[in-house]
């Protein structure tokens, strides 16, 4: 019998070990069975309480390594969007190559949602969370949110695709400002200096991102902005549709239009043609995502690509390695490139 810290006897167990320590049981288990693939750090803190309570295992404790569920929780914002979509399916093939299932929910932007499916993946159990979308986008990190995350971490890892801040979340994140410069030197480089920007919210931290790129992309080649020719609305067609009327009814209309996704950039391509205008020979159009919609619009949109298969390898690996205990970096970036198609093309005179 060992005394806790009031001084009652207590028998101390693997679970009263891990929570002291802030891991899982099958991390404590992992060190007790002499396993390398802990990190050092969690594996000294463990080793300390184990000696501090002189703690002797049963066989049971020991074997509770092999108790993961081999299950990833994955939390999208909304799989209708096909960015989200075309990432799920990345992760689910690259889970499935690994030996795990997948769990997928979506919140729907819901906030409320979000938080119920999160108490949900840990009812189910899952090894780790995958994060897509929603609060972990947000410019401004919720604090409640980051508070709950943060005790969901204690037990099992979360992998977002944003940032979550004051937590130990591991992000696997889009270089968005190297995809707009990318985008808008592409642009420049075909003659284009009145370019417009059409769609996402400025409280989304990829949006921002962009926003300031565009900015420092037209200082660095020496053109004025122009505040008109930035509409900011949300990421499906209608927002892309209604901010691009917007952007054609100026009086000294664009050359080339970004938009904020490859969703917003179908609705911009409708409102294009209503204005009788074509393209790329009367405005070129850009965007970003390159989902199955840039091969399915007349004509086929110019588009960022993230290499899904790639960027969901890695978002199911960090999810696998956090779960087994094993150094992760916290931070890694995928990086974009540009596919180009017929939607952009010289500026016209």
């Amino acid at each position: 019998m060992d005394k806790d810290r009031t001084g009652n006897s207590k028998t101390m167990t693997i679970y009263d070990i891990a929570e002291e320590a802030g891991v899982s049981a099958s991390t404590v288990s992992r060190v007790l069975n002499g396993s390398a693939s802990v990190r050092k750090e969690k594996k000294e803190r463990i080793q300390k309480l184990i000696e501090k309570y002189n703690f002797k295992p049963n066989a049971l404790a020991k074997g509770l390594s092999d108790t993961a569920t081999k299950n990833i929780g994955i939390i999208a914002a909304d799989v209708r969007n096909p960015y989200y979509s075309a990432l799920f399916v990345a992760c689910e093939l690259a889970a499935e190559k690994a030996g795990y299932s997948v769990v997928l929910s979506n919140s729907l932007g819901e906030n409320e949602r979000e938080r119920a499916q999160l108490d949900i993946m840990l009812q189910q159990k899952v090894d780790a969370i995958i994060q897509m979308g929603g609060r972990v986008d947000d410019l401004i990190t919720d604090e409640d949110y980051a508070l709950k995350v943060r005790g969901i971490c204690e037990k099992t890892p979360v992998i977002v695709t944003g940032k979550l801040d004051k937590t130990s979340v591991h992000s696997v994140v889009i270089d968005e400002s190297g995809a707009m410069d990318t985008v808008m030197e592409h642009l420049i480089r075909l003659g284009h200096e009145k370019i417009a920007l059409v769609g996402g919210e400025m409280r989304v931290t990829s949006t921002y991102y962009k926003y300031l790129k565009y900015q420092e992309v037209l200082r660095r080649h020496g053109i004025k902005e122009k505040g008109e020719y930035v509409i900011n609305g949300t990421y499906d067609p209608e927002s892309g549709y209604e901010c691009t009327n917007q952007i054609l009814e100026l009086e000294d209309r664009p050359t080339a239009i970004v938009a904020i996704n490859d969703f917003a950039a179908s609705g911009a391509v409708r409102s294009i043609r209503e204005h009788g205008l074509r393209i790329p020979e009367d405005i070129s159009l850009v965007s970003f995502d390159n989902t199955y919609i840039a091969e399915l619009t007349i004509p086929k949109l110019t588009s960022i690509d993230y290499d899904y298969e790639n960027y969901g390898k890695v978002l199911i690996d960090t999810a696998i390695a956090a779960a087994r205990g094993e150094e992760v970096e916290q931070v890694q970036i995928i990086t974009p490139k540009l596919v180009i198609r017929e939607s952009s093309g010289v500026a016209k005179k």
